[in-house]
């Protein structure tokens, strides 16, 4: 059986909130910076997507089908290509008629749930996966969770939902000894299998590949090859996964990093006996090594490869908490605009400008926050979560003046019907 590479890139593209004080709440419910997503959108379609997906297809056509991708594009990202770049759609099309690309299942609004809330979890998988069929024609038999959030009982509903294969990190403090370069299963249900990110050759290109201080700069694609072969002298297959911004933003055109993509395959192909292949045929291909036991939740952030980035202090705790605590009520009310606001407002990334981490991490963090601090990150979402509770409220409180009917969720008082308030005030009366 051949060795693999398999080479998967993550989309995704906020809905920034706009400048929101305290003094706007109960008053104005307009959250979002459309101007500065526009804008981000677009430059980053202009210097990423475009001329990135015009390589690959020319790689794909190229190589005669030889070369194969992957890709997640979150719902929310998928939504700003078709208000502010349809031509985005456009290009990721004509890569899906190639057959040699997989698009990828998430969760829609590359959120956080599966880690609090397993019916919403499955909603915004399910509402995602039908997003990929209408636009793309696949529907999705592989999934990563956001930020390749990963355990055992993720896992375990991940195939529950019907998916046979997911990606995640190859974290340290999980592998220990052992090797990301295997497939490996779900320690629950051994019919899950896993894709583990080999970060160290995935980061080489991400966040080392401009970095003129790094002993191994420059990196070229015959560099990298030898790197790849070293990895495969052993083992099955190596997972690059990395963000598809990458290429043209987080590094850009004049560090040379269309040309490394444009001269990795060929490269590969030319020099080794090595295959590319999507995350399903690595799945099908390769046969598990072992099950992989992960009983805390892992990711492919920072250092720690952990969800601190979202949830480890108090501001994102607190955040985070009052959100979801709200779930129940949102989708008793099954209100458009306070169903879209809720899922908005669950995309991790308002929770990530939140983290206070400042240690080795903390250049990446702040490259990806728009606040000047953490804190001015939570006193902004928090001033947007209270008028969207308060919506919640009204909301409510109008549904039982009009229905009288009771709703409560999520641990909230339940309402007395405009019927029962009626009778007592009867009896008062008497």
């Amino acid at each position: 059986m051949k060795k693999s590479i398999c080479l998967y890139f993550q989309v995704h593209q906020p809905d920034r909130l706009r400048t929101y004080r305290f003094f706007d709440i109960g008053k104005e419910s307009n959250y979002y910076d459309e101007f500065t997503n526009r804008t981000i959108l677009q430059r980053v379609a202009n210097r990423c997507y475009l001329p990135a997906n015009a390589i690959m297809l020319e790689l794909i056509r190229y190589n005669k089908g030889l070369f194969k991708i992957a890709y997640s594009i979150s719902g929310v990202a998928l939504e700003q290509f078709e208000r502010y770049k349809p031509e985005v759609i456009d290009s990721f099309r004509e890569l899906a008629k190639t057959g040699c690309v997989e698009f990828i299942a998430e969760t829609y609004s590359h959120s956080l749930s599966s880690l609090i809330s397993e019916e919403e979890f499955i909603s915004q998988v399910r509402e995602h996966s039908a997003k990929i069929e209408e636009l793309f024609g696949q529907k999705p038999v592989t999934f990563r969770n956001t930020e390749l959030i990963y355990s055992d009982r993720i896992g375990e509903m991940v195939l529950k939902m019907g998916f046979k294969t997911m990606l995640t990190e190859g974290a340290k403090h999980i592998l220990g000894w052992k090797s990301p370069n295997y497939v490996y299963t779900n320690a629950i249900n051994p019919r899950l299998k896993l894709l583990l990110r080999n970060f160290n050759l995935s980061d080489d290109i991400a966040f080392r590949f401009s970095e003129r201080n790094w002993a191994n700069w420059p990196l070229t694609a015959d560099k990298f090859v030898t790197w790849i072969s070293e990895s495969l002298m052993k083992d099955d297959i190596v997972n690059l996964f990395m963000d598809y911004e990458t290429f043209g933003e987080h590094q850009q055109e004049s560090t040379g990093i269309f040309q490394f993509l444009k001269r990795l395959p060929s490269s590969i192909l030319s020099q080794t006996s090595y295959e590319f292949v999507t995350p399903s045929e690595a799945s099908s291909r390769h046969e598990p090594v072992a099950p992989l036991h992960v009983p805390y939740a892992i990711s492919w952030a920072d250092e720690e490869r952990d969800t601190t980035a979202w949830i480890g202090n108090e501001l994102q705790n607190e955040a985070f908490g009052k959100l979801y605590a709200v779930e129940e009520r949102v989708k008793i009310l099954n209100l458009p605009e306070l169903t879209s606001d809720f899922k908005k407002l669950q995309e991790s990334d308002h929770l990530y400008y939140m983290c206070t981490k400042f240690f080795s991490d903390g250049a990446v963090h702040n490259y990806f926050n728009p606040y000047d601090s953490p804190y001015d990150a939570f006193i902004n979402y928090m001033n947007v979560l209270s008028d969207f509770l308060l919506r919640v409220e009204r909301a409510q409180e109008r549904r039982v003046q009009d229905s009288g009917t009771e709703i409560a969720g999520n641990n909230a008082p339940v309402r007395k019907t405009a019927a029962k308030t009626k009778r007592k005030a009867s009896k008062k009366k008497k």
